[in-house]
């Protein structure tokens, strides 16, 4: 096809101006266009802290999600930041049972004891996999059988079984509400890091509320 003398000085003028965008990132957004991420490490500057905000959930129509809070997992010598996740968990599933919300978990392959506080009722679904709880199990079609639309996501390890299960949960069209009190890693990096990657990730970021065990209003 021929193209015009007008659709060529179009397509230059065009192109002047990425170059001159490209140019302009280069200059005045730090790290564009030269290092990668590893060179520019020091460099990054944390984003402004989330909002934690009220959430209000229908007990019906919503599902906590407990995973992996097992002697493995969550421990003193491991990741002591867990234990501090036990209580707010456990007094998130005394809400839930009581509104009638179901209480779903997961364990890890090694299957070890959950810690008693948070350890499942008699009848309570647990499905044993890797980071993502959905793969290899039968927790969607648990869900969908109680008609859940949306999800509370707690446990351990926030950049494993926290952020792989949201993400596959948002994938199938749930809610995802993220108590941030209720998840927990080995350091505080690598959950501010999961906590960045579910709020702003591109599965997540449109279906995901950010909040507190406190902040949960269950009807």
């Amino acid at each position: 096809m021929k193209r015009s003398k007008g659709s060529a000085w179009v397509a230059f003028l065009l192109a002047g101006v990425l170059w001159n965008g490209v140019a302009w990132a280069a200059e005045t957004v730090p790290g564009a266009g030269g290092g990668d991420v590893v060179a520019l490490w020091t460099t990054v500057a944390a984003p402004e802290p989330p909002e934690a905000v009220p959430v209000e959930v229908k007990a019906g129509t919503t599902a906590l999600l407990i995973l992996d809070m097992e002697e493995l997992t969550c421990n003193a010598q491991r990741r002591p930041r867990c234990l501090d996740t036990v209580a707010p968990i456990a007094e998130l599933a005394r809400r839930a049972r009581a509104a009638g919300m179901p209480v779903l978990y997961s364990q890890t392959s090694k299957r070890t004891p959950f810690l008693s506080p948070v350890r499942p009722h008699e009848g309570e679904v647990v499905v044993a996999a890797s980071v993502d709880k959905f793969f290899g199990t039968d927790l969607e079609a648990q869900l969908r059988a109680r008609n859940v639309r949306t999800v509370i996501v707690t446990g351990t390890a926030a950049h494993g079984a926290v952020l792989h299960t949201a993400t596959a949960a948002a994938q199938r069209g749930l809610q995802v509400v993220l108590p941030v009190d209720g998840l927990s890693a080995a350091s505080l990096y690598t959950e501010q890091a999961a906590v960045w990657c579910l709020k702003d990730g591109p599965a997540t970021r449109h279906v995901l509320r950010l909040t507190r065990t406190g902040l949960i209003s269950i009807h």
